[in-house]
């Protein structure tokens, strides 16, 4: 298969249809509110100014938290109908990686479970046979952006198309499929993210918990925070790649922690899917 090529720039304005979320229309209108007080009594610029400070720390806060909805549709749990169904979803970041990817899909092939594959673009680029290789055991691969770059959260629309759709492109051509659900790098993000996403064809996908396996070397301490209340339709969050190596042994944590966590989905009557399994089953 040829190797992918790097598409050209394509400017991105306004994405058709994209539903403006609440709080972004009440920044518009405080940022009009305070030019309008200003210009009607210029003694009020520090009142204003403090009303448009006050926003933007709320709206920053809101990339800072990769679970919240503020700032666009954000899928932190599966369907309704996914979790009546008894389904759960592992979803895998930074891969692939060849060191740890492939004893992952052993090990999900061992107990019947299929996960979703947040892959980097650029890595896959690197590693297509093991991305070509995750779809083939049954597993998804999706969107986790083209380099996972630490700045990601500071992108305006059209730093989000580029990045965002070099890897669409490259994981389609790799794989085969067009991813349909993206991750945000550390899961940060800004309200430009989500038109962009929209014109992709993208869902923003955070999850309903995860076990922190990039820095803690406890394995003990990443299945705790993982089967901590779980339930049918929760989103599950480990790393095959960056994965931290554990305290006992130096194995990176997922793969200490894939064993009890599926043997522990077994015992609560749970069944690992894929994402687009759990939102369009056949």
């Amino acid at each position: 298969m040829p190797a992918p090529t790097t598409p050209r720039s394509t400017p991105i304005h306004a994405a058709p249809g994209w539903r403006m979320p609440a709080l972004i229309k009440a920044s518009i209108v405080c940022h009009a509110g305070a030019g309008l007080a200003v210009a009607a009594e210029p003694s009020l610029w520090p009142w204003a100014l403090g009303v448009v400070a006050v926003n933007h720390g709320v709206i920053s806060a809101s990339g800072l938290l990769p679970r919240s909805t503020w700032l666009g549709e954000n899928m932190r749990r599966l369907p309704a109908q996914a979790a009546a169904r008894g389904e759960v979803s592992i979803t895998i970041d930074d891969g692939p990686d060849p060191a740890v990817t492939p004893a992952v899909l052993d090990l999900l092939d061992a107990h019947g479970a299929r996960a979703t594959f947040f892959c980097i673009g650029q890595r896959a680029a690197e590693h297509p046979a093991l991305a070509r290789e995750i779809v083939r055991r049954g597993h998804s691969v999706q969107n986790h952006s083209d380099i996972h770059r630490h700045n990601f959260s500071l992108l305006g629309l059209q730093g989000f198309a580029d990045e965002i759709g070099r890897a669409q492109q490259r994981l389609a051509e790799i794989t085969g499929t067009a991813p349909r659900f993206f991750r945000a790098p550390a899961g940060l993000r800004n309200p430009f993210l989500a038109p962009v996403l929209q014109r992709l064809g993208l869902t923003l996908v955070s999850w309903t918990r995860r076990g922190y396996d990039t820095v803690q070397r406890d394995p003990q301490r990443v299945l705790a925070r993982l089967t901590h209340r779980l339930a049918a339709g929760d989103i599950l969050l480990l790393h095959d790649g960056h994965a931290a190596r554990a305290t006992s042994g130096g194995t990176p944590v997922i793969l200490d922690v894939l064993p009890p966590l599926l043997q522990c989905f077994a015992q609560a009557g749970l069944r690992a899917v894929t994402l687009p399994e759990a939102v369009d089953p056949r």
